[in-house]
C-alpha cells in the first residue's frame, strides 16, 4: 500500500500490509524488544512466503527513510516497518509518501504487537520469544496484547512462574555465577565479579549436585532473597532498585524447546546481541527450533562479554547529580554505553533521567523512567551542533561527528541542559 501516511500502524493494518507485500523490510532499534519483534515478523513473512530483510539500527526511521529516498519505483510497493525505540514516525519528519510503518513499543511492548500481527494472519507465533521481548521492553507490561502473549505461553505450558532469579543458564554453578556477574538486569556486589557470585550461590546452599534446571524450589528462593538484599542494600542503590528487580525475581522458567532457561535471561541476551552482534541476534531469534550449539554459545559469549564490559565501565565511572538528571562519565563503546545508561536509570539514579557519557569519545546515551520526548530533545541538540542524534520517548543518544563544532564536554553540557528542560 504505497502512500501510507508515516504514522504508528495498528496491528490490523500492519497484518493486511504484510499479507499483501511483495517484500518486507524490517529495521529494529538496538534493543531486545525490537529485536524480538522483528524476528517474530520475519517468521510471519517466512510462513506466508513473503521475502524479507531484517536489520538493526539505533535510528530505524532514518535508516528506512534513506531507503525510501534512494529506492527505485519497483521498491515503492515494498512494506517497510520501523520497530522499537525511535520508531514513532509522528516524531520524525519522514514525509507523507514514505510508506514507512511503525511499531514503537510505546503503548505496548513491540514484541507483543508483533505477536498480535502474526495471530491476525492466522499463525501461531512463539509466545516465549514475545515474552522475552516484553521483559526487555521499557513499555507497559500490562497491556491487553502483553496479556494475550502470557496467556498463550501458559496455556501451552511453555512458561511457568517460580521462585528464583532470571538467568540464561541454570545448568551449573559456573553458569549461574556467570549469569549473576554478567546480567544487566541486576546491579549488585556480584555484578562484574564471578567470584562474588559464586560466594552468594554457595551461601544459598547450592553446589554442583543441586544446580540444574530442576534445582529445588527452596534453593531458588534462598538465592533470590540473598540477591534482593544485596541489590537493595547497596549504598548506591536508588529507590527504584526494588521495582527494577521485578524483572529478575520470580522469573518465568521456560519449558520445552528454547535456547535459555528463563524468559528474563533470554531478554538479557537479546539486549546484548542487539547492541553487540545483531546478526547473531537475528539468527538466534528467527530460529523456530533449538538453535545449534555453536549459535547458542556465540550468543552467550557475546552476552557475557557485554555484561562484564557494562559493569567494568560503571565501576570506573564518575557520577554527578543535577536537578532532573543523573550523569555518569565513563569510557565505553556505543553498545555498552546504551546499556550502562539503562542500568544506571534502573538501579542508581535518584533522578528521572540517566546519562552515560564517554566524554572523550563524544558519545552520550540517555535512558529515562518515563516517556518524555527524549529522542526529540536529543535530535534537536544534535541538529544545533551538527552532531548525530536519535531515540524514542524514553531513550536515545547523541554522538559527535566530524562536523560537530563544539568540544565533546560542551556537547554533553548542552545535552544535559536540554534534557533538564
Amino acid at each position: 500500500m504505497p502512500g501510507t501516511t508515516a504514522a504508528e500502524t495498528t496491528t490490523g493494518t500492519l497484518a493486511d500490509a504484510v499479507g499483501d507485500a511483495p517484500f518486507v523490510r524490517l529495521v529494529a532499534s538496538d534493543d531486545g524488544d525490537a529485536l524480538a519483534a522483528a524476528a517474530l515478523l520475519a517468521r510471519v513473512a517466512r510462513a506466508i512466503d513473503v521475502p524479507y530483510q531484517v536489520r538493526v539500527n539505533a535510528d530505524p526511521i532514518r535508516a528506512l527513510r534513506s531507503v525510501a529516498t534512494e529506492g527505485s519505483e519497483a521498491e515503492s510497493a515494498d512494506v517497510s516497518i520501523a520497530i522499537g525505540s525511535g520508531a514513532r514516525t509522528a516524531d520524525v519528519d519522514v514525509g507523507s509518501d514514505s510508506g514507512i510503518r511503525a511499531i514503537s513499543g510505546t503503548d505496548s511492548a513491540a514484541s507483543a504487537s508483533a505477536f498480535a500481527v502474526a495471530r491476525k494472519l492466522g499463525l501461531d507465533p512463539d509466545p516465549v520469544l514475545a515474552l522475552a521481548g516484553v521483559v526487555a521492553s521499557d513499555g507497559p507490561s500490562d497491556s491487553d496484547e502483553v496479556g494475550d502473549v502470557l496467556e498463550a505461553g501458559e496455556r501451552r505450558d511453555l512458561v511457568e512462574r517460580r521462585p528464583g532469579v532470571a538467568l540464561p543458564s541454570l545448568e551449573s554453578v559456573e553458569g549461574m555465577a556467570t549469569g549473576l556477574a554478567a546480567s544487566t538486569l541486576i546491579l549488585a556486589p556480584t555484578s562484574g565479579d564471578p567470584e562474588a557470585a559464586r560466594e552468594v550461590i554457595s551461601e544459598a546452599g547450592i553446589d554442583e549436585t543441586t544446580a540444574s534446571g530442576s534445582m529445588p524450589v527452596d534453593d531458588h528462593r534462598r538465592l533470590a532473597s540473598l540477591l534482593a538484599v544485596d541489590v537493595c542494600g547497596a549504598p548506591s542503590a536508588s529507590d527504584r532498585s526494588a521495582t527494577a528487580l521485578d524483572r529478575v525475581l520470580r522469573p518465568y522458567a521456560i519449558a520445552g524447546s528454547a535456547p535459555f532457561a528463563t524468559v528474563g535471561g533470554y531478554a538479557d541476551v537479546l539486549r546484548a546481541l542487539a547492541r553487540e552482534a545483531p546478526g547473531t541476534g537475528i539468527a538466534l531469534a528467527i530460529s523456530e527450533s533449538d538453535p545449534d550449539e555453536g549459535l547458542r554459545s556465540a550468543a552467550l559469549e557475546t552476552w557475557r562479554s557485554h555484561g562484564m564490559a557494562v559493569h567494568r565501565a560503571l565501576d570506573g565511572g564518575t557520577a554527578n547529580r543535577y536537578d532532573g538528571v543523573y550523569e555518569v562519565r565513563l569510557e565505553a563503546p556505543d553498545g555498552v554505553l546504551a546499556t550502562a545508561a539503562e542500568v544506571v536509570r534502573d538501579f542508581r539514579s535518584p533522578e528521572p533521567i540517566a546519562i552515560a557519557a564517554d566524554v572523550d569519545g563524544g558519545r552520550i546515551a540517555v535512558a529515562a523512567t518515563r516517556s518524555d520526548g527524549v529522542g526529540n530533545t536529543l535530535r534537536s541538540v544534535a541538529d544545533e551542533f551538527d552532531a548525530a542524534g536519535w531515540g524514542g520517548p524514553a531513550r536515545g543518544g547523541v554522538r559527535a561527528t566530524d562536523a560537530t563544532d563544539v568540544a565533546p564536554a560542551e556537547l554533553l553540557e548542552a545535552t544535559r541542559e536540554a534534557l533538564r528542560g
